[in-house]
This record gives C-alpha cells, sequence and structure tokens, in this order.
C-alpha cells in the first residue's frame, strides 16, 4: 500500500483525505495540531496522525524518507524546503501552491532525481490551467490560434447568502484572502502591457454577468502577462487574470487601502478604539468619520462602501483591544471576526474562460468555458473541494504510474490535466464548454 504523508490539515484538506482513503492509500497526516488531523481521519484504519511543528526539519525528514509521495498544504513559503528533502529522498512532491522562482531552480534536479514536483494542482491555480490548456490545445489541433484570453475565477458565497456590504463571506484561508488585496497587478490588453499599481487595485474593474449567478465585477489577478509564456501563447493580444467579486467587496477594500487599513507596521494601539483608529489612518477629526470620509479629496468614499464600515464595526468606539500591531491585522481580524461563512450557509466557486479563436481561413469564433459548484460546511465546501480533488486525483495518478514527468511542473501538459478532467467530471467538477459562439460574447 502507498503512503502519503500530507503536511498541514487546514480547511481544504479534509476532500484530500477522503479520496485518498478511499481509493486505497495510506494516509500520513502531520500538522501542528493533531486532533485535527484525527478528526478529518475518522478513525479510518489505513490513516494516521502526527503532532508536527514545521521547524522540525529532523522529523520531516524522517516522514518524507518513509512515505512515497509528500504532499505539502502548508504555506508556500516552506515549499521548497520540503521539495529539497524530496530530491534528496527520490519522492515526489504535490502543491497547491504558484511555482516560486527557488521552486523553479529545482528542476534540474528534479529530472536528475527521476521525480516530479507538481505544483498548482488546486483550483486557482490549477483547474484554470488544466481546463484552459484543454481549450487551447484543441484550438491548435484545429489549426487555429487565440488571439484573446480572459481568465476569471472567485471562490465566493452563494448569492443567497451574500448578505453583508461587502458581498464577500470567508470560506478558505482568510488572512491570505485579505493579504492577496495588497497585491498590484499587470495584464495584456490589446496588445499592451498594463501596469496596475497595488493601491490602484480595485479601482481597475468591470462587470461581468455569470448565467445562474448574476452581475459580478472583477478585478486583475497579479500577474497575467507570465501566462503568455506558460499557456505558450505567443503573439496573443489580450492576456487576462481576474477575480470574480460581488459587488461591494472591491469598492470597501478600495477604501481600506486608501486610508491604510491594511497596511504592514507596529503601532501602539492601547486603549485605541476602532473610530480612533480609522480616523488617525484617515488623518481625521473623527467626530463624524463616515461625513469625513466622503467630504475627503482624493478619496472615493462610496455609499456602499461606508456602510460596509459601519457594518464592520469600524465607526464604533469599542476599545480594540491590542497593544501594538499592524493596521493590517486589526482590519483582518475584524473581518474575520464578521464574515465567516455560517454552518448552514454554502459557498460557491465561479470559473470563466473566455476565447477569442482566428483560422486560416479568415474565420473567428468565441469559446467559453463555465464553472459553477455549490459546496456546504455540512459535507465539502465547494473551495476545499475545488482545491484539494485535483490534488489528490493528482497523487493518484503519480503513485500509479500515469504521470511519469520529472521535473518542476504546473498541470499544463495533456498526461497531467486530461486524466485530472475526466476524474473531476466523474466527481461532479464540470467545465461547461462552448464553441462557436460570437464576437459579442467576447470581453471587450
Amino acid at each position: 500500500m502507498k503512503k502519503v504523508l500530507i503536511l498541514g490539515a487546514g480547511l481544504v484538506s479534509k476532500p484530500m483525505v477522503e479520496y485518498l482513503l478511499e481509493e486505497g492509500f495510506e494516509v500520513i497526516i502531520a500538522t501542528r495540531t493533531k486532533e485535527k488531523a484525527d478528526k478529518l481521519l475518522g478513525g479510518h484504519k489505513n490513516g494516521k496522525s502526527l503532532a508536527w511543528m514545521t521547524d522540525d526539519m529532523v522529523t520531516l525528514n524522517a516522514m518524507v524518507r518513509d512515505s512515497d509521495l509528500t504532499v505539502s498544504l502548508l504555506p508556500y513559503k516552506y515549499h521548497v524546503d520540503v521539495a529539497k528533502l524530496c530530491l534528496k529522498h527520490r519522492k515526489p512532491l504535490v502543491t497547491t501552491s504558484y511555482v516560486s522562482p527557488a521552486m523553479q531552480e529545482l528542476h534540474d534536479d528534479a529530472v536528475k532525481a527521476g521525480v516530479i514536483l507538481l505544483n498548482e494542482a488546486g483550483l486557482d491555480p490549477g483547474i484554470d490551467h488544466m481546463s484552459a490548456m484543454r481549450i487551447i490545445d484543441t484550438v491548435r489541433e484545429r489549426g487555429g490560434k487565440i488571439e484573446e484570453f480572459y481568465s476569471l475565477c472567485g471562490a465566493l458565497p452563494a448569492p443567497e447568502y451574500a448578505t453583508n456590504p461587502l458581498g464577500y463571506k470567508f470560506s478558505w484561508s482568510p488572512k491570505g484572502v485579505v493579504l492577496a488585496s495588497r497585491n498590484g497587478a499587470s495584464y495584456l490588453k490589446h496588445g499592451k502591457i498594463v501596469t496596475v499599481d497595488p493601491i490602484n487595485l480595485f479601482k481597475d474593474r468591470f462587470s461581468h454577468f455569470f448565467p445562474g449567478v448574476g452581475e459580478l465585477e472583477v478585478y486583475p489577478n497579479r500577474d497575467s502577462v507570465s501566462y503568455v509564456d506558460i499557456y505558450g501563447l505567443k503573439g496573443i493580444s489580450t492576456m487576462y487574470r481576474g477575480t470574480f467579486r460581488f459587488k461591494g467587496w472591491c469598492e470597501t477594500l478600495d477604501l481600506m487601502k486608501a486610508i491604510g487599513l491594511i497596511d504592514d507596521g507596529g503601532i501602539d494601539y492601547t486603549g485605541k478604539t476602532y473610530r480612533q483608529f480609522v480616523a488617525e489612518r484617515a488623518g481625521l477629526p473623527g467626530k463624524n468619520l463616515r461625513e469625513e470620509l466622503k467630504a475627503k479629496p482624493g478619496l472615493d468614499a462610496t455609499e456602499r462602501a461606508l456602510d460596509a464600515f459601519e457594518w464592520l464595526g469600524l465607526f464604533s468606539d469599542t476599545v480594540m483591544g491590542y497593544a501594538v500591531t499592524s493596521p493590517y491585522e486589526i482590519t483582518s481580524d475584524l473581518m474575520i471576526k464578521k464574515m465567516w461563512l455560517g454552518d448552514t450557509e454554502r459557498d460557491m466557486i465561479v470559473m470563466q474562460h473566455l476565447f477569442l479563436a482566428s483560422f486560416h481561413d479568415g474565420r473567428t469564433e468565441v469559446i467559453s468555458s463555465r464553472m459553477l459548484d455549490f459546496g456546504s460546511p455540512a459535507t465539502n465546501t465547494s473551495i476545499a473541494r475545488t482545491v484539494a480533488l485535483p490534488a489528490a486525483m493528482a497523487v493518484k495518478q503519480i503513485l500509479t504510474g500515469k504521470i511519469t514527468l520529472h521535473g518542476v511542473y504546473r498541470p499544463v501538459l495533456p498526461e497531467i490535466y486530461n486524466p485530472i478532467l475526466d476524474e473531476l467530471e466523474r466527481n461532479g467538477i464540470t467545465m461547461e464548454e462552448e464553441y462557436g459562439l460570437p464576437a459579442d460574447q467576447m470581453i471587450k
């Protein structure tokens, strides 16, 4: 029986553990809180758990050595250390995180060791790559060329539960969601590279209608330009990767960023209220914060954003209870306290690819690939299923000898993405593909 070592027992790990145990693998979960791992394993005879801290490299070395494959669900900064131990013991690795430059540098070593270090095997990144490449490769096989490509994805509450002014609830890594909002972005549009500074991230947005959900807002997701090479789309005029949100999130986060509510830096907030905190960050008197923010030159303080501030409690006279900390910690803690997806509420994943393809005979067509998936905390959230299952299926493909590549990879090759997409469909996670759509279906 093949042994799979899973590092971490976070919010997305449950479907992976269930899948691998069902498929007949032995699963060892190593995590800081052993009780979490035990709960995931549910007493299964092929499951084992271990209390382990990330700085315990001696134990990690032994665990990697004694397993057939390691899955790292740790924060991305630990992946390279884990990968190096996998190379030392000639064992494959699977992660759901982006390929960092340091990870990419291990490619030649992985080839020499005869193992695959497969990254970006989750949802976004993951299913987005796989479903996009299936279309791109199909167009190439038909003698066509991709001229424009939009790839949009969002992990959201189902519409009936998007009930707060931000239109958002956390169903995964809440600190990561808020942290990501501090990013800038770049994308290629009609032949020109557009660079978006972090402060302007949420100003650069547009609306898009998603069937079955309604009108959503889209803002750019990190560096889209690098995907021209990753997807082999040299000569493409538009390459845009974006994030879906309900209305409310972008304008609220834009205002938070504008007044420095998610900045780093240690400041002593002993005895301060939330109202004083916001007033101090915005450079305002704080007597009537709502009106002062609306009147402050250069701020786009919309009514929706101000409603969100008030709903979160940022205008309240409640003492925050912090000493020396950062604005980011205060704001993200407050959001987490107020914005968790409830136990009886369901989440959803919305993903939309739109391609403009051209052909030698002068024809053009728009191609759509779209997914709408719902989950619930009572079973598995959609975000957990769509992140964990592709990675778990990749584990199976590697350990059963179906994937035989060696090196550092993303799931952009047919021998990786085809079997995983096919199995995802058998498990109810499906991309709905439409070819031959008219040009007016393309995002302008």
